[in-house]
């Protein structure tokens, strides 16, 4: 994903909620400065031609079925808290993708044990920046941001943890993405969340378009995703 096919869905995501592009690009630059080092995305070798789950935090990830699934990929990249979801049912994560909004410790002990984790940078989590990065081991920290990406803080498209996870995947050439953890009509979150939720499906729509490529967990809702509010026409 370049930069310049992204920011026309970055622009009507930042219409849509209100957000500053100003306080995205601090984040982005505060991540920067905190890192010593960072994770080369040349190490993300493993993920070419894999079929990789891509874990989200909903409910159904608890269930028999999504838990196996996820053990019968070849890698697994996980959206924040489903990596605790995971280790409960001893299923290792490959990468964990966060905004830092939950877990920090998960995501210490994670770059500890060398295995990478894609922290994001917005105008919101500044202070979770500076409280969690400096524990982090930073050469397993791969910073992203949503705005227009720097020479050490990459942009692989996405916005929220679980679309990222996808779109990160498919840029490091992903044979096969598997969705486990998805709930996109979880009744138990609050309205901004579903409506990141919605943002989400349409990402996922206009990946799986990119793709060439059929997300069973958009069977029964492509024809209700509002893909004009992705402007790419």
């Amino acid at each position: 994903m370049e930069f310049d096919e992204w920011e026309p869905v970055y622009e009507a995501i930042l219409r849509d909620f209100g957000y500053d592009r100003a306080g995205d690009e601090r984040g982005r630059d505060r991540l920067a400065a905190l890192l010593e080092s960072s994770f080369d995305p040349a190490d993300c070798s493993a993920i070419r031609d894999a079929t990789v789950a891509v874990a989200g935090a909903g409910p159904s990830l608890e269930t028999a079925s999504e838990l196996e699934r996820a053990r019968d990929a070849d890698l697994v990249i996980a959206a924040s808290t489903a990596v605790d979801t995971l280790a409960a049912h001893d299923i290792a994560v490959d990468c964990m993708v966060t905004d830092l909004d939950k877990n920090p410790e998960t995501v210490e002990d994670l770059t500890a044990a060398g295995v990478p984790v894609a922290v994001h940078a917005h105008g919101d989590n500044l202070e979770a920046i500076r409280a969690v990065v400096p524990n982090c081991d930073h050469r397993y920290v791969l910073p992203t941001t949503q705005a227009e990406p720097t020479e050490r803080v990459r942009n692989f498209g996405g916005f929220t943890d679980g679309d990222r996870a996808a779109f990160l995947a498919d840029h490091f050439g992903a044979g096969r993405l598997a969705f486990v953890g998805w709930d996109f009509d979880d009744s138990s979150v609050g309205p901004a969340k579903a409506r990141k939720l919605e943002w989400a499906e349409r990402l996922l729509a206009w990946l799986e378009s990119r793709r060439d490529e059929h997300f069973a967990v958009l069977d029964g809702r492509r024809d209700a995703i509002e893909a004009d509010a992705l402007p790419l026409g």
